[in-house]
């Protein structure tokens, strides 16, 4: 009987516990080691908070959409290997030059011309800027 009642406390504690680490894993950011971090969050694109703390931030934000993150120096195979990703298309504005890909280890995207995207990094002379699903706002 003493084992069952344990049994019967312990279950639901670690369900509570696996539960926790879940979500508390699927807030975390994207991008590490940043110069400067972005949340998206709400219906558009007009709700992007700068955050200093990123994984609190993204804890405590309602309905996070996206995330942008920038760095010193050209990160771009670097992102791309770590993502796993291909890429779907690329421009050139000015001197900026946008790579749109698709990871199959981020979730969502958009759909754009060439397909959908759901990783999109800008280079611009010696910084990197990364955003999911897209990079919103200036670099």
């Amino acid at each position: 009987m003493r084992l069952a009642r344990k049994w019967m406390i312990l279950v639901p504690v670690c369900a509570l516990g696996c539960a926790l680490f879940a979500y508390v894993l699927c807030a975390a950011p994207l991008f590490c080691g940043a110069d400067s971090y972005e949340l998206y969050y709400g219906t558009s694109s007009a709700h992007i908070r700068i955050s200093h703390d990123p994984v609190r931030d993204k804890l405590l934000l309602p309905d996070v959409k996206g995330e942008c993150a920038r760095y010193a120096g050209n990160r771009y195979e670097e992102l791309k290997e770590r993502f796993s990703a291909r890429l779907v298309f690329e421009e050139e504005v000015g001197d900026t030059h946008s790579y749109y890909l698709y990871s199959p280890r981020l979730a969502g995207g958009v759909l754009l011309r060439e397909g959908r995207v759901n990783l999109h990094i800008a280079v611009r002379g010696e910084r990197t800027a990364v955003g999911t699903p897209l990079i919103f706002g200036g670099f």
